[in-house]
């Protein structure tokens, strides 16, 4: 299970950490993803940390302002955001799928971390 926490509420410019735990299991052969969704809108990518090189991908939209990284030690994944912008304001949800998953689909998701940015 995946618990994600962190969320809050911030002024434009600000910055916020999530992070996201794995109970019960290890990051160790997972790709672990970000997502986010605002209302009234699609699910949308944030970033991954691949299982293979530790590798990092993000959004067009949060390139240079978050950064995500994760601690094997804690089973933790985290995603650093700087410079919150309005359009940032969403739910926050970290997911994970194995590395040599087929389907390119996540399968395990978190419940969810509130990300509200005031201007």
């Amino acid at each position: 299970q995946l618990q994600a926490s962190g969320g809050g509420s911030v002024q434009a410019g600000g910055s916020l950490r999530l992070s996201c735990a794995a109970s019960g299991r290890s990051f160790v052969g997972y790709d672990v993803g970000w997502f986010r969704q605002a209302p009234g809108k699609e699910r949308e990518f944030v970033s991954v940390i691949t299982y293979r090189g530790r590798t990092t991908s993000y959004a067009d939209s949060v390139k240079d302002r978050f950064t995500i990284s994760i601690d094997n030690g804690k089973n933790t994944v985290y995603l650093q955001m700087n410079g919150l912008k309005p359009e940032d304001t969403a739910k926050y949800y970290c997911a994970a799928k194995h590395f040599a998953s087929t389907s390119g689909e996540f399968y395990y998701w978190g419940q969810g971390t509130l990300v509200t940015v005031s201007s």
